[in-house]
């Protein structure tokens, strides 16, 4: 089954909105480009770069805990380090990512957005080589299929938009549920071949909507209820790298 890939994104701060990109070059054993590169912690949390563990995303500043989180807009410069934020209500600030003095400045104005919802202190962290702030340790691109968003949109009777599964690749045009099928099954997205690892078990992060930035659907119990497990969406490993494109070819 041949699809397309509809749209790319990355998530440059973990737990922030997503991306869009037009194009990536996915490199082999690597995460997506550009995604989840920092995360910022409420609180210390015992973070060593020099040996870099998985921690809660529980302990960060995310959507599962945050949903006015979904308010703000986020885009990374490559070629400068720079981040680019912006709130309805508190404006846009530019810092840059690789000097303590711009995280420093992006967690103060952090603060000033989320106030009393966060209990800080907040730091932003910086992922190490190799190693990226992904909620599992299979989470080096994650696949969704717009036709599986559509079925669950249907059951549950109300429009559903794909940034709440925070996806990296979207795909138009297979069957709904087929991403399931690929689980330690090698599929080419573009000029990219991946395998894929396992489906993605869902957290009260898809409860809010990316466009209110509020709870408006309990995503995790429809899903029980309509479908019988909390899956959406498949992670996937970069087997041989490549050139993706919105637009290109995503057969299984």
């Amino acid at each position: 089954m041949t699809g397309r890939v509809a749209a790319l994104a990355r998530h440059p701060v973990k737990g922030f909105t997503p991306e869009p990109l037009d194009h990536v070059t996915l490199n082999e054993g690597a995460h997506f480009p550009g995604d989840r590169m920092f995360a910022v912690e409420d609180g210390p949390v015992g973070f060593d770069p020099a040996d870099p563990q998985h921690v809660s995303k529980m302990r960060f500043t995310v959507l599962a805990r945050l949903p006015e989180l979904a308010a703000i807009r986020t885009r990374y410069v490559d070629d400068t380090g720079e981040l680019v934020a912006w709130h309805p209500d508190f404006g846009e600030i530019t810092v840059e990512m690789d000097g303590e003095t711009g995280r420093h400045m992006f967690a103060v104005w952090l603060k000033g957005v989320l106030g009393d919802a966060v209990n800080g202190p907040l730091k932003v962290l910086v992922a190490p080589d190799a190693f990226r702030f992904m909620d599992s340790r299979s989470g080096f691109v994650s696949i969704i299929n717009l036709n599986t968003i559509r079925a669950i949109a249907e059951a549950v009777g109300k429009p559903v938009d794909p940034a709440r599964f925070r996806g990296n690749v979207m795909v138009e045009g297979w069957p709904a549920w087929s991403e399931f099928d690929l689980e330690e099954t090698d599929f080419r997205i573009g000029a990219a071949t991946l395998t894929g690892i396992k489906r993605i078990q869902r957290c009260t992060a898809t409860h809010v909507n990316p466009g209110t930035a509020s709870s408006d659907i309990d995503m995790v119990p429809e899903l029980m209820r309509h479908f019988g497990h909390p899956h959406c969406g498949l992670y996937a490993r970069v087997k041989s790298g490549g050139r993706v494109a919105v637009g290109d070819a995503a057969a299984q």
